[in-house]
């Protein structure tokens, strides 16, 4: 398959789950589809009626709609919960469906959503079921006596696991299928249909894997954005960029007249510059920016609002012609940021969003309803976004679903939950502090809210005198490992392009597209299950100073750990991807040390030093993957620089 990555962008690949984590590939030859077909563990129906029996005995498991029977509270749905294990890492081409056998012939619709919260067959009653409101992801039309009934939850598992799911009804007629109870076998089956890769495939492009279509990965009902912070384009005034505004202003601690001298300069990073262009360069800039996104297998934006009136409100209005122009299936998440419009009153900001929500590129859910993900949303009360809610449907004929980005999602998500569709928060970036991510997610879930799961690589903020210990490459892999784990149904990339923050996957000048590549990697692992390794790759990260170093300029403003992060660390990072094992050999300094890699995905950390860094892959005495850093480390510094560099074996 063509590696369209490298195709649109000459891009790059992935990276590994923890900082000593190792993931070995399984072998095996191009043989026609698998089908392998689990039987239900557990299996249950609830009753509305009956709102405390058990229906732990029952040979069949009955599904109808709130009205069945023509009562008023009379629904029923069913339970039924799935051991999956032995499908390989590079499995391809799966499909899984839900099989059921109905118990007699109905001209009935049912719904398969999957279902996260605790519950057992023994236990589980109507009042003690789990959340039942997570999103329809398969149906089925039209039940016949005997008959199998395939649904379709390929978007829901990914490979080795337990599922849960949950049959849900909107008709008067009950629908009635056997349970495991049921003589004859005849209760949910789970297939899972798949063609084993050939194990001999080696890409030519500079990702370790293929990355899967644009159509292939949208087709997943998870969802990957990545935060967008409209002060920070591409460029700011269309010139080279030697000195172009970032470099004369931004990136020196004497720009902009001095008034970013006491942090040594506004920023460490920015974004990949170009040559001056003809025409609407701001849009033309935008565009590109969509581009890079869709290339490196993203959904969409969540776009920063910080303004409904400034230049950043028209780079925002750009952004969606942007979206729209280059491809309307890449959508734009609306995400007020509550600290920039806390003085604009409830009908202005209704007004500027109902303008924005009339393109197609803004991004729906199936039902019709405008997505907003406010930032901090707790800035306004619960109330305050009800009221607001009734004007957008009221005055505009949009209904919301409300999504808060919350700064204290524990503090306010109980005021929240009644308007919310789902929930997020804005993230921590160091490993301890992103240790325990599950729990928020399954205190949504609990709720019966989809959770947007930040996923980040680092934090450095000069101007506010504040960085955290990403350990490397380590803070990445672990967000990712928590949204993967938890179930996330959708992530937030935190964030797109806020160099301020030195928190941007975007391509730029320090890192490249190489934490877009290892976001490709984890990206494609959330949607479609982890990919095949087929070409070898390793990558380095590093700072360019010790963490204690003093700058040689004059700072009177220096960065100090946050905190409850991880504790400040002197590391140089190796991760290898390779299709077998291979010796790394990593040069610092001018010290060189090897080890064994593994093959599949593996992290190795060395102390840093001051030179330069490097590291290759031998196997068989032939060297398979080579990365040298073209950043210097350096005991003294010019200016205090604590920004991760980060470099590919492919690029």
């Amino acid at each position: 398959m063509a590696n369209r990555y490298r195709a649109l962008w000459g891009a790059a690949a992935g990276i590994a789950m923890l900082a000593t984590a190792v993931v070995t590939p399984a072998q095996a030859s191009a043989v026609a589809p698998v089908s392998v077909t689990f039987a239900a563990a557990e299996d249950v129906f609830v009753s509305q009626a009956e709102p405390d029996k058990s229906f732990a005995t029952a040979t069949w498991m009955s599904v109808c709609g709130t009205t069945c029977g023509s009562a008023a509270a009379g629904q029923r749905a069913a339970l039924t919960r799935f051991k999956v294990t032995g499908i390989p890492q590079d499995a391809e081409d799966v499909k899984v469906t839900l099989d059921v056998v109905s118990a007699r012939t109905t001209d009935t619709t049912v719904s398969v959503r999957p279902v996260t919260g605790a519950w057992s067959e023994a236990a589980t009653t109507w009042n003690t079921r789990p959340a039942l409101s997570a999103p329809v992801i398969g149906s089925h039309t039209g039940f016949t006596t005997g008959a199998t009934a395939r649904l379709d939850v390929s978007s829901a598992v990914q490979g080795d696991g337990t599922y849960a799911f949950a049959l849900t009804g909107t008709d008067a007629t009950t629908t009635v299928l056997m349970s495991s109870r049921e003589t004859g076998n005849r209760g949910p089956k789970l297939t899972v249909t798949y063609t084993e890769g050939a194990g001999d495939e080696q890409t030519d492009g500079p990702l370790p894997f293929t990355l899967a279509g644009t159509a292939a990965l949208r087709a997943s009902a998870k969802k990957v954005f990545a935060h967008y912070f409209s002060p920070y384009p591409i460029s700011l005034d269309n010139q080279a960029p030697d000195g172009d505004y970032y470099a004369r202003n931004y990136l020196k601690p004497d720009g902009e007249s001095g008034k970013h001298a006491a942090y040594g300069g506004l920023l460490r990073d920015r974004p990949l510059g170009r040559d001056p262009i003809a025409g609407d360069y701001a849009l033309a800039d935008l565009k590109t920016e969509v581009r890079q996104a869709i290339a490196a297998g993203l959904d969409g934006f969540t776009v920063d609002i910080l303004s409904v009136t400034s230049a950043q409100w028209t780079r925002v209005q750009n952004l969606v012609k942007a979206a729209e122009a280059v491809d309307p299936g890449f959508t734009i998440v609306l995400m007020p940021d509550m600290n920039g419009l806390s003085s604009v009153d409830s009908a202005a900001f209704a007004t500027a969003m109902a303008k924005l929500a009339a393109s197609k590129s803004v991004h729906r859910l199936a039902d019709g309803r405008l997505v907003v993900a406010p930032f901090k949303a707790e800035a306004r009360t619960a109330a305050w976004w009800s009221d607001w809610m009734k004007t957008m449907e009221t005055q505009h004929g949009i209904k919301v679903a409300l999504v808060p980005t919350f700064v204290d999602f524990n503090k306010y998500r109980d005021a929240f939950a009644s308007i919310s569709y789902g929930f997020s928060n804005w993230g921590s970036r160091s490993p301890a502090a992103n240790a325990g991510l599950q729990a928020n997610i399954d205190r949504a879930h609990g709720m019966g809210k989809i959770w947007m799961q930040p996923v980040s690589v680092q934090d450095e903020r000069p101007n506010q005198s504040i960085f955290d210990e990403a350990g490397n490459t380590e803070n990445l892999r672990a967000t990712w490992k928590g949204a993967i784990d938890g179930k996330a149904e959708w992530v937030q990339l935190t964030t797109w392009n806020d160099y301020s923050e030195n928190t941007q996957f975007a391509p730029s000048r320090n890192a490249g597209w190489t934490y877009l590549d290892i976001n490709a990697y984890y990206l494609t692992c959330y949607k479609l299950g982890c990919p095949k390794i087929t070409n070898d790759t390793a990558y380095l990260t590093h700072r360019v100073q010790p963490v204690a170093a003093e700058p040689s300029y004059a700072q009177t403003k220096l960065m100090k750990l946050r905190d409850g992060s991880t504790a400040a660390r002197d590391t140089v990072e190796v991760l290898t991807m390779l299709t077998a094992a291979g010796k790394v050999s990593v040069t610092i300094g001018g010290t060189t040390q090897t080890y064994d890699a593994p093959a599949g995905v593996s992290a190795k950390t060395f102390p840093l030093q001051a030179g330069t860094a490097s590291a290759s892959v031998t196997r068989s005495s032939a060297v398979v993957a080579k990365v040298v850093s073209t950043y210097a480390i350096t005991a003294t510094p010019y200016v205090q620089d604590l920004h991760y560099r980060a470099a590919s074996s492919e690029r």
